[in-house]
């Protein structure tokens, strides 16, 4: 991946919805190549997908909570068992994998603390594996970027 490359993918990052034609005009190259260039980088799979980013509080979702998982143990079996339940929770957004005290950091959406606690008690509590839960609540968003930074 070269510098017009990444500037290809800084421009989507900016607005996905862009035409070839508008791209190529912002990286300043002939709209062939452009599109050329583009195709190669969805074929690598450094493009993954395009979406739309939607106002969790419009789409009534307001309430994000960060959800902390520690399992009681980290055997092949339990890791794989809790992994392939989270993937089936639409509720979860993001799921990572932590070092420190947690073991995994999960980004939650719900109406409010009475779905939060609805999902906790009827979906988490039920995995097998699971050691602690601990929340924290987001009562405010700063900084929020799907652009990466240059480098």
């Amino acid at each position: 991946m070269d510098a017009k490359d990444r500037q290809i993918l800084a421009a989507l990052q900016e607005d996905g919805r862009l035409t070839n034609l508008e791209l190529s005009e912002r990286v300043a190259l002939s709209p062939s190549p452009c599109l050329r260039r583009l195709r190669a980088l969805e074929k690598s799979g450094v493009i993954q997908g395009y979406t739309a980013i939607v106002d969790e509080q419009a789409y009534g979702l307001p309430l994000t909570a960060f959800v902390r998982i520690r399992l009681d143990r980290h055997s092949e079996e339990a890791v794989a068992s809790f992994e392939a339940s989270i993937g089936g929770m639409d509720n979860i957004l993001d799921c990572y994998v932590m070092t420190g005290d947690a073991d995994y950091l999960l980004r939650v959406l719900a109406k409010d603390l009475a779905d939060y606690e609805h999902f906790v008690r009827s979906k988490l509590h039920r995995l097998k594996h699971i050691a602690s839960i601990d929340t924290s609540f987001a009562y405010g968003v700063v900084k929020r970027s799907n652009n990466f930074p240059k480098i």
